[in-house]
């Protein structure tokens, strides 16, 4: 979650690390903090708040000479966010310098060994620990720092990116990883450290993605040293050509990314299926499932496991792949999967959703799943990621990077990639005849056109949203395909504007919910014209004579709910299992728009992180 930005070569480290800390600002966090080196002393700055803020402080506390340094963007896990518990961190000499993502969970009984061997600590931090178990090893063993590193994290529990630096060895920056996603930049007697390749992608196209338990010496004049933190054993690094460009993680005249990125839905959404969908030709091409087929087609059932809206997506193709394919379906809680001891076995296939694939809860149930036989397949957005590389196959989402930390197009790019390996599968059942798969496939090729079509009720839905900007909670109803969005809408609101808000199957509304409703209450209801249309005008209804607040998604031309809502926001007719498609985005608009109003950060709303690397 947290994010680290480092930087050693001939430019001035400052504003490479000041501006790389605020393209990560989308991962989450509370403080910040910067350490430069200038040759001879180690400048620190760091405090609870911004980017921004850390800026100002550091311009006027600090010298910001050197061309050595380190940045962190701190999501607080380990001690309350403040200044002292902000990193980078020194060891009790003064000589080593870290940043860190992750935890340590044997840090307690590290500490208390340290302070009986004279050290004292000044934060509650568990990378304040890691940072003086490093110098104890180094002064205990008389090692280099590469060698102390390697040590101590062969005794430490837990997960990590790390990134440290010696005073004595000016021209070394120590880095390792396990868990916690860590990037290399490499250029021309330069090199680049971040959690993802967003800090460094103006400077160079080359990037080293380190492997879980790998650490790696980077030095000024030299070849990268990358090693095996276990067994010492050498690695061979892999230079990766980075596709991502500048202009995708800069705003492009939207006032936020999130709203950016829900116009950018219809382009995503082409994008994922591009190469991969021939309409006209009724084929669906995919690598990761065509050169699997046997596993997917023999599999007694799919498991999905994911978290947050993920998950959400995993419950749509619930209703996708049991409907389309007839394959028995279980959606779980990524978090939840590897503690109750699941049954499974090597007839099941696991299919694993992440936006970012560095998800530390879905990572472990992709290693349970695969230690118990199962055939394991990644979706996810980010190219040489963990979870890219922990799958025996799977299907990249072409979403583009995603900025806000409420994810918006991950969710219909997800949706089209298990749409695509459902439609596929249907059709190797023979479950669908040749005009029932051309339908489908048609339509899901005009998804991107009735996108852009959803998307011109922009201006309506900041009308609604100016209505209900001041609510405290908010119901959100749908039925089948349609009820995992409510759960999805109901979270965008809690996630960005602060207001409670849940989601629930419309039928169940009068099995509790419904003592709730008053005319205070807002309720968005989906009432497309596919899928129990009569029973959702039913529960609209019943929430009209309780005198609350109706908010109707309906399918255009529709008249029958226009006359009981309040307020009716039109989407395109396409066929019921490509509605989520559709359904959501007013959902995404209302949210947004809302949260703008209440002064919300839409971007960073407070305590989130976009990538969630511990448990």
């Amino acid at each position: 979650m947290c994010g680290i930005v480092g930087y050693i070569g001939h430019r001035d480290a400052y504003p490479i690390i000041i501006k790389g800390l605020q393209r990560l600002e989308y991962r989450g966090y509370d403080s910040a903090g910067i350490a430069l080196y200038d040759g001879k002393d180690i400048n620190l700055s760091k405090t609870k708040g911004k980017v921004e803020d850390l800026k100002n402080k550091s311009q006027s506390t600090i010298s910001l000479d050197g061309k050595l340094g380190i940045g962190h963007t701190r999501w607080a896990t380990h001690g309350v966010p403040n200044d002292v518990n902000s990193h980078p961190h020194y060891s009790n000499s003064g000589d080593l310098v870290i940043i860190h993502n992750g935890i340590i969970e044997n840090y307690d009984s590290i500490r208390k060994e340290l302070t009986k061997r004279g050290y004292t600590f000044s934060s509650e931090t568990d990378t304040e620990v890691l940072v003086n178990l490093i110098e104890e090893v180094k002064r205990k063993e008389g090692v280099k720092l590469g060698k102390a590193v390697q040590i101590a994290l062969n005794q430490v529990v837990g997960a990590y990116a790390i990134a440290v630096f010696d005073r004595q060895k000016p021209d070394e920056i120590v880095v390792a990883k396990l868990g916690s996603p860590l990037a290399i930049g490499v250029g021309e007697n330069e090199f680049f450290i971040a959690s993802d390749a967003s800090p460094f992608i103006e400077y160079t196209n080359n990037a080293i993605y380190l492997e879980d338990e790998e650490m790696a010496v980077i030095r000024l004049g030299k070849e990268i040293k990358l090693r095996k933190i276990k067994d010492d054993a050498i690695a061979y690094p892999s230079i990766k050509e980075l596709k991502l460009n500048l202009e995708e993680i800069e705003k492009g005249g939207f006032d936020h990314f999130m709203l950016k990125e829900i116009y950018e839905q219809p382009r995503a959404i082409l994008d994922t299926y591009r190469g991969r969908l021939r309409a006209k030709e009724g084929i669906i091409k995919m690598a990761g499932v065509d050169d699997n087929l046997e596993k997917f087609l023999n599999a007694n059932r799919i498991i999905i496991v994911a978290c947050g809206t993920s998950w959400h997506a995993g419950l749509v193709a619930e209703y996708i792949f049991e409907d389309l394919a007839r394959i028995p379906v279980e959606v779980e809680y990524a978090s939840e999967f590897r503690y109750r001891n699941p049954v499974i076995t090597d007839k099941d296939v696991l299919i694993a959703i992440s936006q970012s694939g560095e998800t530390a809860d879905t990572l472990a149930a992709i290693k349970l799943a695969k230690e118990k036989g199962a055939f394991v397949f990644g979706v996810c957005n980010v190219v040489g990621s963990s979870i890219a590389r922990e799958t025996d196959a799977g299907a990249y989402t072409h979403a583009g990077p995603e900025i806000g930390v409420a994810s918006t197009k991950a969710f219909t790019t997800q949706i089209t990639v298990l749409t695509l390996l459902a439609l596929k599968l249907a059709k190797e059942k023979g479950v669908f005849n040749t005009t029932r798969f051309h339908e489908h496939l048609s339509e899901l090729e005009n998804i991107p056109a009735k996108v852009e079509k959803a998307l011109l009720s922009n201006p309506l839905v900041e009308i609604i949203a100016d209505v209900y900007k001041d609510s405290t909670n908010c119901l959100y109803l749908g039925r089948g395909y349609n009820f995992p969005v409510a759960l999805e809408g109901a979270l965008k609101l809690k996630e960005i504007s602060y207001i409670h808000a849940e989601g629930y199957p419309a039928a169940e509304m009068k099995h509790g919910p419904i003592a709730l409703i008053d005319e205070h209450m807002p309720v968005v209801v989906i009432a497309t014209n596919k899928g129990h249309y009569e029973k959702v005008v039913s529960n609209i209804q019943e929430i009209k004579s309780r005198k609350g607040k109706i908010i109707a998604v309906v399918t255009e031309g529709d008249e029958q709910v226009r006359d009981l809502a309040d307020h009716v926001i039109e989407i395109p007719e396409t066929l019921e299992s490509l509605t989520p498609l559709l359904t959501t985005i007013p959902l995404q608009l209302l949210s947004y728009h809302i949260a703008v109003m209440r002064g919300c950060n839409v971007d960073q709303p407070r305590n989130l992180a976009k990538s969630v690397t511990v448990e």
